[in-house]
């Protein structure tokens, strides 16, 4: 059975979704709507790629056997999982979305782009977690859908993921007016809920994000692509490798790493200045005379 670098299934992934569903009813719609939604949970997109490979290989598997005509596994570019190919949203289009969800969602937008926090982070998030003084936010658990549990709140998977982190000084008087209107009352009650009340599902905030993508023009951008924007913005801003890390919540240095080459048009910015210095003591070339 294929496993996942964080050592789960690629089935864990799949059968959740395709188990109950004939091989020849999958359609296409059905696996990028699968792979959307594994995304905006904030699966990591390598994870994601490897469990669309696997999918892709069964139907492969299905056609060779005459079971099904057509392997329904076509979304373009589904099966590269790597962060720096996904669409980053720029800090303008950032604010468009926000400007596009209704404002209870508006503050986890900000967040989510400006602080790099995943869905399930956010939805755990409780009023004790951000200090407006201090502008900074702890992530101490994050809700997860399992098969077996349902929806339930837990510690993010490793200790890494347990974090305090600064967010930018723009994003205060945001967070003040949603505390103040949105958020439940108590030290202990979550910062942002459902319309209802009840905890912010996935499933319910998708609808509000997709109603955000059509009145924006913005197309497929995922909610995990914010996720993007204020990792790439951090490593813009010089952050080291292990700053970056920490920031997203990683024990390992590959993610980080992929930032850092993102922007890594900062080498040619060094090899400028060192190119400026030596413009300070460089001498013309001497000609054939030594003149």
């Amino acid at each position: 059975m294929p496993s996942l670098a964080n050592g789960w299934s690629a089935y864990d992934h799949i059968l959740p979704t395709f188990r109950a569903i004939p091989l020849r009813e999958i359609t296409t719609p059905q696996v990028r709507r699968w792979r959307t939604d594994l995304l905006d949970a904030g699966v990591g997109p390598a994870t994601v790629s490897e469990a669309y490979q696997v999918l892709r290989a069964i139907m492969n598997t299905a056609v060779d056997d005459g079971l099904i005509e057509r392997n329904p596994c076509r979304v373009k570019g589904g099966g590269h999982g790597h962060p720096h190919r996904a669409a980053v949203p720029l800090r303008t289009q950032v604010y468009r979305l926000a400007d596009a969800v209704p404002p209870h969602c508006r503050a986890l937008v900000l967040l989510a782009a400006f602080a790099a926090l995943r869905f399930g982070e956010l939805a755990a998030l409780q009023r004790r977690d951000i200090d407006l003084e201090a502008r900074t936010v702890s992530v101490r658990r994050s809700y997860a859908k399992t098969r077996t549990d349902g929806l339930t709140v837990k510690a993010p998977k490793s200790a890494a993921g347990v974090r305090t982190l600064a967010f930018p000084a723009s994003l205060v008087p945001e967070l003040a007016h949603h505390l103040a209107e949105h958020a439940e009352a108590g030290r202990s009650w979550l910062v942002f809920v459902g319309a209802r009340g009840a905890v912010l599902r996935l499933t319910d905030f998708r609808r509000i994000w997709l109603r955000a993508l059509a009145s924006t023009g913005l197309g497929d951008v995922h909610f995990h692509n914010l996720r993007h924007t204020g990792n790439t913005l951090a490593a813009t801003g010089c952050a080291t490798t292990r700053e970056l890390m920490q920031r997203m919540g990683h024990s390992s240095v590959r993610a980080a790493l992929v930032y850092q080459h993102l922007v890594n048009g900062r080498d040619h910015q060094i090899a400028d200045y060192v190119d400026g210095q030596i413009r300070k003591v460089r001498r013309p070339p001497r000609g054939p005379s030594g003149t």
